[in-house]
């Protein structure tokens, strides 16, 4: 579910508009075939999922976690008589989904990681601090909220989420001024959150608001955005079929080193033999072949019609017929921090 721009002509009827960042890059690295089985990991308004289906005799099944997109698929479902499956579930089922709607093995999977326009510009959602909004962020609606990691956490573990989720150099102060304002009122809004930090963490950069990292932290750890997208690969690895294609688009970096890192590893660009100890055995074989110069970015002209896009990295592999490799210690590290640990989350 990427940050996505506007435009009519890739909607998904009842769905906010909107461009699918890369697509026509993501679409070119997926390969659909005619007869070929396709898993949409986000399908958001349908973008990808239309722009696969547009090849004659595709079968798409397409995920997203927001109920709200799940709704307003229902009219595309219909529309492609039988070719489209759609199913609320997290990137975590994604094997599971696979499996169970007949789809395995698969000739593709794509997926297009981050929070989509709907959702940012919808104010009730409260994932943007740009309007008035409950402090929110659940894709699903269920669960602990932003307001409730907020208003419970202790202020260590806020500092850990703002550091390691948001990349804020100003964590521990955030921190503090949050457990110390909460005792006199609860934060319940995006924008009461935002005013505090903007005053007392204030940003230089004229450009970007000083609570912006800090409402991308609050997110991630929300709908634990990135231990999803690993758990989403090791699946994509496990259901794709000898020669089938897996093509993600990242938003920013800390996704991106997720499946920069996966795909190394899978493709035996991980650690060499010469570090390994005397009497390991050999890694295993590789189970994704990467080509060509990766990451893609967009282009200027795309960046120019869709500012969203300008952080936007794909990357993209072709599955062996080796086996799954098992979880690594260091992915396990990069998805999941010790902060989910702590029992407070």
């Amino acid at each position: 579910m990427g940050r996505r721009g506007h435009d009519p002509a890739s909607v998904a009827p009842g769905a906010a508009r909107h461009t699918p960042v890369l697509l026509a890059e993501a679409i070119g690295a997926l390969r659909p075939h005619a007869g070929g089985r396709y898993l949409d990991a986000t399908f958001g308004a349908g973008g990808y999922t239309r722009a696969i289906l547009a090849h004659a005799d595709t079968r798409v099944l397409a995920l997203d976690r927001d109920p709200n997109a799940i709704r307003d698929g229902y009219a595309l479902v219909d529309e492609m008589r039988g070719r489209l499956t759609l199913v609320e579930a997290r990137f975590s089922q994604l094997e599971e989904e696979a499996r169970a709607q007949g789809f395995a093995p698969l000739d593709g999977v794509v997926f297009d990681i981050g929070v989509s326009s709907m959702q940012f510009d919808e104010a009730s959602r409260g994932f943007s601090f740009r309007a008035e909004g409950p402090l929110d962020m659940r894709m699903e609606g269920r669960g602990a909220s932003a307001a409730d990691i907020v208003n419970e956490a202790d202020e260590e573990t806020l500092a850990d989420i703002l550091y390691f989720y948001g990349e804020e150099r100003a964590a521990r102060r955030i921190a503090r001024a949050i457990v110390h304002d909460r005792e006199t009122a609860p934060f319940t809004t995006t924008r009461a959150l935002a005013e505090m930090i903007a005053r007392v963490a204030p940003n230089r950069a004229i450009d970007i608001h000083p609570a912006t990292k800090s409402f991308q932290a609050l997110r991630i750890a929300v709908n634990d955005e990135l231990g999803e997208l690993l758990d989403g690969l090791i699946g994509a690895e496990r259901v794709l079929g000898e020669g089938g294609r897996l093509v993600v688009v990242t938003f920013h970096s800390l996704e991106d080193r997720i499946v920069k890192q996966f795909l190394a590893e899978r493709a035996g660009r991980g650690e060499t033999g010469s570090r390994r100890l005397p009497g390991e055995s050999a890694p295993p074989a590789p189970s994704f072949i990467c080509e060509g110069r990766q990451p893609v970015a967009p282009s200027a002209q795309e960046i120019a019609s869709n500012p969203r896009a300008r952080s936007a990295k794909l990357r993209c592999a072709r599955r062996t017929g080796a086996a799954a490799h098992p979880l690594g210690a260091r992915l396990t590290r990069l998805a999941r921090l010790p902060i989910r640990d702590k029992g407070n989350l």
